[in-house]
């Protein structure tokens, strides 16, 4: 006879959020910080059309022995970089490697070692989220272009990249030119404020990656959602700079104070 118990397990195992990692992947440029947009195919079951960080799902093979060859360190190191001292040190290597991994399947950019990632920030989407139907648990990690690197695109995954300071891509979501989602759009509000690759990394490690499971709410009628440190969100100390609102307007996400709350 099967336990009464065993439908409501099952819908909270199959809603529960999926591993995944995420590279912002960064350089120096005449302009000042830039970093790497990268245009999902519109093939693609997951975002299509949509600019995003390189980035994917966590692989069982990403936790095995070949893998951690690669890190160039011990995997228990890993587990304090990342401030979640309830993971395992497989589970903490496996967010390494799957960024790296996703970095070098989506862009062809190969990093040497782990010590290449910079833990930056963890995003857990929301149950029934405004975009897409699948919700993740994804750490984004800083890496800077390597010396003599080139991006080489996956042509069955990426239609396309840009190098763009961040400045310029949240100007041209504003304008409808870009599609992008909240954890991008934050992201650059949030790297909007460094000058440069240095400035960027060091902010990052000088502290935990914060954690953000943006709370969902109705608007005018309109979806919308707060992020923490805003009077509507359950956790009260702000955790990125920028606006702690965003609306859905026209089709595209912005913030309730305009354009120029992004970067004020």
């Amino acid at each position: 006879m099967r336990n009464a118990t065993e439908p409501a397990a099952a819908a909270a195992a199959q809603d529960a959020p999926r591993a995944a990692a995420s590279v912002v992947l960064l350089r120096d440029g005449p302009q000042g910080l830039e970093v790497l947009l990268l245009r999902r195919a519109g093939r693609s079951r997951d975002l299509g059309g949509v600019w995003v960080f390189p980035g994917g799902k966590v692989d069982e093979a990403d936790a095995g022995p070949e893998a951690a060859a690669w890190l160039g360190q011990p995997a228990a190191g890993l587990v304090a970089r990342l401030g979640e001292p309830q993971l395992s040190p497989a589970q903490a290597q496996a967010l390494f490697v799957a960024a790296a991994r996703e970095l070098r399947e989506e862009a062809g950019v190969a990093l040497a070692s782990a010590a290449a990632l910079q833990p930056w920030t963890r995003w857990i989407t929301p149950r029934n989220p405004p975009v897409g139907t699948q919700r993740f648990d994804t750490r984004f990690f800083l890496a800077q272009l390597p010396a003599g690197a080139e991006v080489r695109p996956d042509p069955f995954e990426i239609s396309e990249a840009r190098w763009i300071t961040p400045r310029q891509a949240l100007l041209q979501a504003w304008e409808g030119a870009l599609t992008l989602i909240p954890p991008q759009l934050m992201g650059l509000a949030h790297l909007s404020r460094h000058a440069s690759v240095a400035s960027a990394w060091a902010e990052a490690a000088q502290r935990p990656p914060p954690c953000i499971e943006p709370h969902l709410f109705e608007h005018e009628g309109q979806r919308a959602m707060c992020y923490p440190g805003d009077a509507l969100h359950p956790v009260r100390e702000r955790a990125l700079p920028g606006p702690t609102r965003l609306k859905l307007a026209g089709g595209r996400f912005v913030p309730f104070g305009g354009l120029q709350e992004w970067w004020t």
